[in-house]
Parts: C-alpha cells; sequence; structure tokens
C-alpha cells in the first residue's frame, strides 16, 4: 500500500506574501495624506485684481440727484376755486406774471364789510375833531370871558382905593370889589384847567379814533391783499416746475399752487452710508457723474443726522453746467478724503470691509491654482483697497466672492 508523504511549503511564497501586504498598508498611508483635488472654477465667472504700490486716492460714493439752488414754492394764501391756467409746467416767467386765476365770493363779501366799517369810522372821526373843536372853541370863550371880568375887577378896586382914600365911598364897597375879584381869579383857574383837560382829553379820543382807523385800515388791505392773491402772480423770474392743479379744484388756504426754480443754478444732493460719512468734510473735492458727464463739485454741507443708514450730503458745482444737467436728474456723487502716496494697493474685494484680516484666493505663479491666504486690510476707497499685510506687489488674486468654495484652500483655475 501506498504511504503519503509531507510536503514541504516553499518560503518564496511568505516573502511574496510579505511584501503586498507591507505595500498595501504604504499605498493606504500615502493616499491618506494625499490631499483632496482641487475643484476647478471657471476663469471667465471670477474677477482678478493684482496688488501694486503706489497711490491710493480714498473716496466715498454714495447715489443722489440734481436740485435747484434756489426754489420759490407758491401757496394759497386763502380758499379758493381755480378758475382758469395761464401758465404750464416749463413756462419761464418774469416777476408779476399772472399764472392761474382763483375765485371766493366770501372773500369779496368780507373785503366790503371791512371798507364800510373804514369808511364809518372815518366818518366818526370827522365828528369827533369837529365836535371837539366846536367844544374847545366855547370853552376857549368862556376863558375869555372869565379873563375880562377878572381884568375889570382889578381895575375896580384900583378905583375904589383911591375913592376909599379920598372918603368918597365906604370901606365896605372896597372890600366887595376886592372880593368879587378872587372869585373871578378863582372862576378864571377853574375855567383855565377845564380847557387844558378839555383839550388833552380831546387829543387822546383823536388818537384813539385815528388808531381805529389805522387798524381797519389795515384789515382794509389784508382783505384786498386776499382778493389780489385770486390772481396768482410769479413773485420771482424763473421756470415753472410743477402745476398739480386743475379748473374747477377747490384749494385750500396753504396748498402748494405751483414750484418756481432758477435755472441754471443746481446743485447735488448725495446720499452717503452712515458709516463712510463720518470721514466727509466742507471743502472736500467731489465728481458727479450723470452717466454722460463729469461735473467738478465741493462738499458744501453736511446734515448733522443720518436718515434710512445714509447721511444727506449737499455738493455745490463748480463751473459751467454741462447740456446733459437738469433738476430731480440722477446722479453718483464721489468725494474725495485723501490720498495716500505709497502704500499697497489692489481692487476691492467682494467681501470684507476696511481694517480686517479676510481671507482670498491668492493665484500660485506659474501655475492655475490659487490658495487661500489672509490677508490684513487697510483703508478702504470706492474701488480699491490698501493691503496691510499678507501679499506682496505684482501678486494676483481673486476679487470675487468664492463662498461656495469656503470648504477649501485652493482650487484651480480651469478655462
Amino acid at each position: 500500500m501506498d504511504i503519503p508523504r509531507d510536503k514541504k511549503r516553499s518560503p518564496k511564497k511568505y516573502i511574496i506574501g510579505g511584501l503586498g501586504a507591507v505595500a498595501l498598508i504604504a499605498t493606504t498611508i500615502g493616499l491618506s495624506r494625499l490631499q483632496p483635488a482641487a475643484p476647478g472654477v471657471d476663469r471667465a465667472i471670477v474677477w482678478l485684481g493684482e496688488v501694486r504700490r503706489g497711490e491710493l486716492v480714498v473716496q466715498v460714493r454714495g447715489p443722489g440727484t440734481l436740485v435747484p439752488e434756489r426754489i420759490r414754492f407758491v401757496s394759497a394764501v386763502t380758499a379758493g376755486r381755480v378758475e382758469r391756467k395761464h401758465l404750464l409746467p416749463g413756462d419761464s416767467v418774469q416777476p408779476n406774471d399772472l399764472i392761474l386765476e382763483m375765485s371766493n365770493p366770501d372773500v369779496d363779501v368780507q373785503l366790503l364789510q371791512t371798507q364800510r366799517d373804514l369808511a364809518q369810522a372815518n366818518a366818526n372821526y370827522i365828528n369827533l375833531r369837529s365836535g371837539l373843536q366846536t367844544q374847545s372853541l366855547q370853552q376857549e370863550g368862556a376863558v375869555a370871558q372869565i379873563r375880562t371880568q377878572f381884568l375889570q375887577a382889578q381895575r375896580d378896586i384900583k378905583a375904589n382905593e383911591e375913592l376909599w382914600a379920598n372918603e368918597l365911598i365906604a370901606e365896605t364897597v372896597l372890600q366887595g370889589s376886592r372880593d368879587l375879584a378872587e372869585e373871578l381869579e378863582t372862576r378864571l383857574e377853574i375855567e383855565e384847567s377845564r380847557l387844558r383837560v378839555f383839550t388833552e382829553s380831546g387829543a387822546e379820543q383823536v388818537t384813539v379814533e385815528a388808531e381805529n382807523i389805522q387798524r381797519l385800515q389795515a384789515l382794509v388791505d389784508f382783505q384786498q391783499n386776499r382778493v389780489n392773491s385770486m390772481n396768482v402772480r410769479a413773485p420771482v423770474s424763473g421756470i415753472i416746475r410743477d402745476l398739480p392743479l386743475e379748473e374747477g379744484q377747490w384749494v385750500n388756504p396753504g396748498d402748494q399752487l405751483t414750484t418756481i426754480v432758477e435755472p441754471g443754478r443746481l446743485k447735488a444732493e448725495v446720499r452717503i452710508p452712515e458709516t463712510q460719512a463720518q470721514n466727509v468734510l466742507v471743502g472736500q473735492r467731489a465728481f458727479i457723474d450723470t452717466r454722460t458727464d463729469t461735473i467738478m463739485g465741493r462738499v458744501r454741507h453736511i446734515d448733522p443726522g443720518a436718515v434710512g443708514g445714509s447721511v444727506r450730503v449737499e455738493i455745490s458745482i463748480e463751473g459751467e453746467l454741462p447740456r446733459s444737467a437738469r433738476p430731480d436728474l440722477s446722479i453718483d456723487g464721489t468725494i474725495e478724503i485723501e490720498r495716500l502716496p505709497d502704500v499697497l494697493v489692489m481692487g476691492r474685494p467682494a467681501i470684507g470691509q476696511a481694517r480686517q484680516s479676510i481671507g482670498i484666493f491668492k493665484l500660485v505663479p506659474g501655475t492655475s491654482e490659487a490658495v487661500r491666504t489672509t490677508v490684513g486690510l487697510g483703508v478702504s476707497s470706492v474701488n480699491e483697497v490698501e493691503v496691510v499685510n499678507g501679499l506682496i506687489e505684482g501678486d494676483s488674486v481673486i476679487l470675487t466672492d468664492m463662498a461656495r468654495w469656503d470648504a477649501f484652500d485652493r482650487v484651480r483655475l480651469r478655462g
């Protein structure tokens, strides 16, 4: 019978297996240490910028409009109905030109009533002066009469004294003439005082009546102005900007009838974000973009408060206005804050604020890859920003918002 024999295994197989296991482990470790593949980004959809060294013009920008420097609002003095319009928006006017006619019968009636009161007051004034003059003359006559009697009494005293000295009359007669003279003197003083009081009181009455006439005359003038205001006339020369009324429309006192603007005198009102308005000062240079022309100007006024997150800045225009400039035209205003002569500058990235550190992708020279780099920003302008650290002159960076690739530290540009 056959007897089985033990076969010896070859050590070569063990060596090959060990080498294979080592290679598998090394491959696994190598693959685990490899970085993930950089995602591709279409070069056409990103905005690239280059870091340069030079001057940085710090500016702020905001939207706004061109508005007339001089605007005259014409409001209704009294209520009335629009009867006729003589002019339309866009027409030129000179002072006292008739714009529209209004009517209100109540105003006419009130004028007639005040004129009647004034006429009655004038009649009363004439009667008062006439009566006072008559009474004054009567009182002056009474004073003259008493004065004559008093002077005669004094002459009688002298005559009686001579007769009494020659013992031609009794002493009682002399004393009677003296008593009569004293009485007449007292009556004369009383009548003269009465004349003075009458004269003073009469003058006061005349003054009061004259003041009453002045008040009534002012009231008549006021009512006459109300009637005259029914014919609305231009107070200044200019161009009618709007006339939002129709014939037959009722107007209340204080309602705006029309607006007159002075042509050729415009200014810009720009709304600057409140976070940037703190650096705006009166006198700074400004550029006004009308979409077709650029106008030079200077900051003239800055509102003290913010409205809706922005501050209104008023810019005066220097030089002649272009033909494209007209009231209520939408514009963009750029104000020059300062100039930094020798700094690192790059285009303003889509994200990040001034004086902050942000992460942006910097292109690796000689390759199509870009790696995320932390960059410190300094002063920011409208389209450019100062680079404080993280980049050097000549570096190219991606300024587009790369939020979609926040999970990656590198990207690859394709195309």
